[in-house]
C-alpha cells in the first residue's frame, strides 16, 4: 500500500473518531436487503433532522472507535455497516432508524453510542422509545405548571367555600 494510500486511511480514521467524540448519539445499523429507494428515504428522514448517514468501512470504524476509547464495538462492526452520527438530538437517530425499519424489515440496528458509553442493541431500541426532545420539553412543562395549577384550584376551592358561607 502506498504511502499516499495509508495517509489518506489515517486522516479518514481521524475524521471518523472526531465525529464519534462529538456526536450526542450514534446508531449502528446494518443495511444490507434495502433498495436504493429506501436507503434514499431513510437518508433524507435523517437528514431532514440533522443526523448524517455514512457508510464507512468496518476497520475504519474500529481504529476510530479505538482512537476515542470506545471498547466493545468490534463485534457490531461486522458485515454491511452503516453510521447514524447525530450531534444534537439524542433520540433522533434511533427514533427514526427504528420507527423505518419497521416498514423495511432489512434494516437492523446493531448497536450504538449514547453520549460516548457504547450502547447495546437493546439499549437502542429503548432510546428510540423516548419522546423527542419536543415532548420532553412538554412533559417538563406540564410537571412544572402542575403546582401552579394545584395552588390556583385550593384558592378556587377556598373563594368558592366562603361564598357558600356567605350565602
Amino acid at each position: 500500500m502506498s504511502e499516499a494510500a495509508i495517509a489518506k486511511k489515517a486522516q479518514l480514521v481521524d475524521e471518523v473518531a472526531e465525529k464519534f467524540q462529538a456526536a450526542a448519539s450514534v446508531v449502528v445499523v446494518d443495511y444490507r436487503g434495502l433498495t436504493v429507494d429506501e436507503v434514499t428515504r431513510l437518508r433524507k428522514q435523517l437528514r431532514d433532522n440533522n443526523v448524517e448517514m455514512k457508510v464507512i468501512k468496518n476497520s475504519i470504524l474500529s481504529r476510530a472507535a479505538k482512537q476515542v476509547g470506545l471498547e466493545g464495538l468490534d463485534e457490531v462492526f461486522t458485515g454491511p455497516t452503516a453510521v447514524a452520527f447525530s450531534n444534537e438530538d439524542v433520540v433522533a437517530p434511533a427514533k427514526i432508524i427504528d420507527e423505518f425499519s419497521k416498514d423495511a424489515k432489512a434494516l437492523e440496528i446493531k448497536g450504538g453510542i449514547i453520549e460516548g458509553k457504547v450502547s447495546s442493541v437493546d439499549e437502542m431500541v429503548a432510546l428510540a422509545k423516548l419522546p423527542n426532545r419536543e415532548g420532553l420539553l412538554s412533559m417538563l412543562l406540564s410537571v412544572l405548571q402542575a403546582p401552579v395549577r394545584n395552588v390556583a384550584y385550593a384558592v378556587n376551592a377556598v373563594i368558592e367555600s366562603k361564598e357558600g358561607d356567605a350565602a
